[in-house]
């Protein structure tokens, strides 16, 4: 099987359980998959469960593209006192403070967190300092000095709000840390906070329907239908047009030629293009050269 996967362009949506880092996710899938063509698409905290994009065989070669994509969660935040690592799984700093939360106070301090705004990332983090995941050096008692980055919240809604427990659903940009989030809240009603429930929903096109746990993608590979459960062809980077080309030109493109695509179907405008074969597979992205003149910049 492992040939037959490492010849397919496709997404496996997992939905990661809680106590794995990214890397053990990936690891895990290339033992059900049986190839090491496999890698993910953007970290998720090891606390965290849901929405987990794995790149499987050709695949691989798309992460690039993938770098910016909506992110959606849903969080439980409990008031009262911070963690060093913002979240359940680190020290509290600082003693314990009852707190019982109003809505109108918290739903007042989440429009300072709607749009755009600068944001610091925790310092137990995958963001890198000279090369070196933050973590690493916080973990070795080394200074670690972030910068605040720009990030934007598009949603961010109260769905419950209990005692000192608040449960949030919010859609973020790439790179928007809802750990930092947490502790900010928490920050600004001088009680301190931090996040104990963690959920991603959608990554870029990916949603938690389309995920499926490790047991069941087990299950496929047992009964040998692993491939039913990667997503191929035209659900992936649906925002890009596509062209549907003949052997002839396929085979040009897998030349790195320049070929065509109809002004009917793809607009002037379209800066890149997906080039699929007539069985439906993904077998390159094009970039304009001339009008409805592409260039493959990325061959599968």
């Amino acid at each position: 099987m492992s040939e037959e996967i490492e010849r397919m362009c496709g997404v496996v949506v997992l939905d990661k359980a809680a106590g794995w880092t990214s890397h053990d996710a990936v690891n895990k899938m290339r033992r059900i998959a049986g190839t090491k063509k496999v890698g993910h698409l953007g970290t998720l905290d090891p606390l965290a469960t849901g929405v987990l994009p794995l790149v499987i065989g050709r695949a691989t070669r798309l992460a690039q593209f993938y770098v910016k994509d909506r992110k959606a969660y849903r969080t439980t935040v409990k008031f009262g006192y911070a963690t060093d690592t913002y979240d359940r799984e680190g020290e509290a700093v600082g003693p314990e403070v009852a707190i019982e939360l109003e809505l109108g106070t918290v739903e007042g301090l989440l429009g300072e967190f709607r749009g755009k705004f600068k944001q610091m990332p925790p310092a137990i983090s995958a963001k890198k300092i000279q090369g070196v995941p933050a973590y690493k050096l916080a973990r070795q008692n080394k200074p670690v000095e972030l910068s605040e980055v720009e990030v934007e919240i598009f949603k961010l809604e109260i769905e419950r709000l209990e005692g000192n427990e608040l449960d949030l659903y919010l859609e973020c940009s790439a790179g928007t840390y809802v750990r930092s989030l947490a502790h900010d809240l928490g920050q600004r009603l001088g009680c301190g906070a931090h996040v104990d429930q963690l959920r991603r929903t959608l990554s870029g096109e990916f949603s938690i329907e389309d995920a499926f746990t490790l047991e069941q993608l087990e299950g496929f590979s047992r009964e040998g239908k692993f491939a039913e459960a990667m997503l191929r062809g035209t659900r992936l980077l649906p925002e890009i047009p596509v062209e549907t080309v003949d052997l002839l030109t396929e085979s040009q493109i897998r030349q790195g030629r320049d070929f065509r695509t109809s002004p009917f179907r793809v607009s002037q405008a379209a800066r890149l293009v997906k080039a699929m074969n007539q069985q439906g597979e993904l077998i390159a992205i094009g970039e304009q050269r001339l009008p409805n003149v592409y260039h493959p910049i990325l061959v599968i």
